[in-house]
This record gives structure tokens, C-alpha cells and sequence, in this order.
């Protein structure tokens, strides 16, 4: 019971996770115009769907057999392997978000910049504040590894 409850309960949240994505899809299929209430609704049925499934998940012992040294005599992803993987993620991801932000502020602040001089001060605040998502994500990795 316990291996199929380690499949299966990931697949549901993934399926939970893609239902809007689906849904959308499939009214596109059939020639329908988005809905874009129907949409918001599936996508909160899903996000707590996924949130009653991570809350109820460890109550039920599915995963109790896969402590550290079953995991490393396994080759398995441990507690460690987690650790790194989780501030790559949050340092790439943050670069990336704060690249997309100032793309798309710094055009913007140069065009009003040259239509209006007095707009410097605000413009470049909104490209700080852009800068500012790379820093938040490196500060959540330095504390993923050494908090």
C-alpha cells in the first residue's frame, strides 16, 4: 500500500497542479471562448487541493521507510542533495525574475527619462526594485545552506 501511495499521491498533484492548464485546453479544443472565471476557480481548487494533499501526506507514514541511510545505500536524493538543489533553484530563479524585471523597466525608464527629466529619481527606483528580487533570492540561499 505504501508503494503505490508514493506514486500515486505525486501524480495527483501534478494533476491537481495542471487541471487549469487542461481545462483551457480543452475549451480551446471544442472552439469555446476562455472563461477566465472558470479558470481562476480551478486554478484555487487546485492550489488547495495540493495544500490539503502536502498537509495530509505526512500523517500517513507513506514515505516512512525512506529515512537517510536507506537513501544512501539506495543512491537516492538526501536531506543534503535537497539542500543544494533548493538554492540553486532559489539563486537561478531570482536572477532570472529580476533579469525579466528590469527588461522590461529599463526600456520603459529611459523613455520616460527622455520625455520628462524630472522622472529620473522614480524611474531608476523601479529598476532598483527589480535588482532587488537577484539579491532576495541569493540572501534566501545563504540561508538555505548555512541557517
Amino acid at each position: 500500500m505504501e508503494k503505490i501511495m508514493f506514486f500515486v499521491l505525486p501524480l495527483i498533484a501534478l494533476a491537481l497542479a495542471m487541471s487549469p492548464i487542461f481545462i483551457a485546453l480543452y475549451r480551446k479544443h471544442q472552439g469555446k471562448p476562455a472563461n477566465a472565471k472558470r479558470a481562476v476557480i480551478a486554478n484555487i481548487a487546485s492550489f488547495f487541493g495540493i495544500m490539503i494533499m502536502t498537509t495530509i501526506l505526512p500523517f500517513t507514514n507513506a514515505f516512512a521507510e525512506t529515512t537517510e541511510a536507506v537513501a544512501n545505500a539506495a543512491g537516492m536524493i538526501t536531506d543534503e542533495g535537497i539542500k543544494y538543489l533548493a538554492a540553486a533553484l532559489s539563486t537561478g530563479v531570482g536572477s532570472i525574475a529580476a533579469g525579466i524585471a528590469v527588461g522590461a523597466a529599463a526600456p520603459a525608464a529611459i523613455g520616460a527619462i527622455s520625455e520628462n527629466e524630472k522622472l529620473l529619481s522614480k524611474a531608476l527606483i523601479f529598476v532598483a526594485l527589480g535588482e532587488g528580487v537577484a539579491i532576495y533570492g541569493l540572501l534566501i540561499s545563504i540561508l538555505i545552506l548555512f541557517g
